[in-house]
């Protein structure tokens, strides 16, 4: 069993130039958090320098230490193991990176997520870098990676190693990059002292636009309009600004990025009002996959898979979404409880009151059976490939106006396959993907039985 000081370490999370991140359990009470350790590559101290590294590492957990804000995550501890300085912070299992399916290769496409979710997570985004930059704070390393997503859909904006007060001076060598590719702004690559809070928004402008057309700007010049057809020439707009090469161009303060931002959550809500008005009786779409899927009862055996065989096994593209949509026949089966005709399959219609651990899910499901839900004895964890049958494309124009015939708040579901012994296949309901996590991250229950 090790341990970092008195924390018990429960697996990596990640590594960068400068650090390793664990998720560690908390003694007794058996909490889980995120502890950052200084632990500096070779050629990371030969450019810098172990005292300005390990100055700069103690200077982050100040800031953060220092920063009171519902979309800033915050520090709970710092202390010393084997001379090493470690700090402890608060720990979510989704970030915007792992929503999308970014990867190490970012210039390749994402998944890009509906226009309302996309503004309720830049909103925050942009509300939490309000509060860090009237400390005098700059980020300097905004990207999909860096915005944790709580359970109950919060935007925490982490990883402060980059930061710098207003007026601070950077005391690396005039080579090294400060930020992250793709994502910093111009003028921070070449001098990161000279960076004022617009390359802040710059980075958000770039996420935004990434959330909304699963591509970075500068790989394919072209306007997002052109990209989903949701958008129209004022976003171009929007987005011309937000990600302007000269920064005198662009926002320069988060509230006026948020004004700007309210004005096309404005537009087009009410762009959808009226296309809905006028499609009062609208239905879901005619599925293209086969009939076959109506007789033929979906896996219900549970199976433990790793991610090479999960994908083909799930039938998923590169982006872990269904390579294919059933088209669902669902109704009412009894209060609180959906059929749906198409698989044969009796659905929760809202599920888990709050998120659990993947444990805590099989013991929400006996105790449904306990209390007989719907008068039967039969509920289960549904598999991956019971969960897909659920999932819908990405919505475009009219499919907004479709009423969910699901509870909203269980966005993310536990399956019932393994992906280890530590880990568990979820599906995100709202975004449409499959992934996994550890049997310790918390993710709402919807039961499944045979009808």
């Amino acid at each position: 069993m090790k341990y970092i000081g008195r924390y018990r370490i429960r697996g990596l999370l990640g590594r960068g130039g400068m650090s390793k991140i664990f998720k560690v359990e908390l003694p007794v009470i058996g909490k889980i958090a995120a502890l950052k350790v200084l632990d500096p590559n070779p050629e990371l101290i030969d450019l810098m320098g172990m005292e300005n590294i390990r100055n700069l590492f103690i200077s982050e957990a100040i800031t953060m230490a220092n920063l009171r804000h519902p979309n800033i995550v915050a520090i709970w501890d710092f202390d010393e193991s084997e001379g090493k300085p470690f700090y402890l912070m608060d720990f979510f299992f989704n970030n915007l990176g792992i929503m999308i399916g970014e990867t190490y290769r970012t210039e390749r496409p994402s998944r890009i997520i509906r226009i309302d979710k996309a503004f309720h997570y830049i909103r925050q985004t942009l509300e939490g870098l309000a509060a860090l930059h009237h400390a005098g704070i700059i980020h300097r390393d905004i990207k999909p990676f860096n915005i944790l997503v709580t359970e109950q859909d919060i935007v925490k904006i982490s990883d402060f190693g980059l930061s710098k007060l207003r007026g601070e001076t950077f005391k690396g060598p005039p080579n090294l990059k400060v930020g992250s590719p793709w994502y910093a702004a111009p003028e921070q690559e070449t001098d990161p002292d000279r960076v004022d809070f617009s390359a802040d928004l710059y980075s958000v402008g770039i996420t935004f636009y990434r959330m909304l057309t699963g591509t970075i700007p500068e790989v394919n010049a072209v306007a997002p309009s052109s990209r989903n057809p949701d958008l129209n020439k004022r976003w171009d707009l929007f987005f011309k600004k937000a990600t302007a090469q000269e920064r005198k161009r662009r926002f320069a303060r988060a509230q006026d990025m948020l004004a700007q931002l309210d004005i096309l959550e404005t537009e087009w809500n009410d762009k959808k009002d009226k296309t809905c008005h006028l499609i009062p009786a609208y239905s879901a779409p005619t599925s293209t996959r086969e009939s076959h899927l109506k007789t033929t009862e979906l896996r219900k055996i549970p199976l433990k898979l790793n991610s090479g065989q999960a994908k083909a096994k799930f039938l998923v593209d590169d982006l872990w979404r269904p390579l294919d949509y059933i088209q669902n026949d669902y109704d009412t089966y009894t209060a609180g409880i959906v059929s749906d005709r198409a698989t044969g399959l009796l659905w929760q219609q809202s599920g888990s009151e709050y998120p659990l651990t993947w444990h805590q899910a099989h013991e929400y499901i006996k105790q449904l059976n306990q209390d007989r839900l719907g008068d039967k004895g039969t509920w289960r964890l549904p598999t991956v490939d019971e969960l897909m049958s659920v999932l819908t494309p990405t919505p475009h124009g009219e499919d907004y106006c479709i009423e969910p015939i699901f509870d909203r708040n269980q966005k993310w579901l536990w399956s019932s396959d393994r992906r280890s012994f530590t880990a568990a296949w979820y599906v995100s309901v709202d975004m449409g993907f499959i992934s996994w996590q550890d049997f310790s991250g918390h993710y709402y229950v919807r039961a499944v039985s045979s009808s």
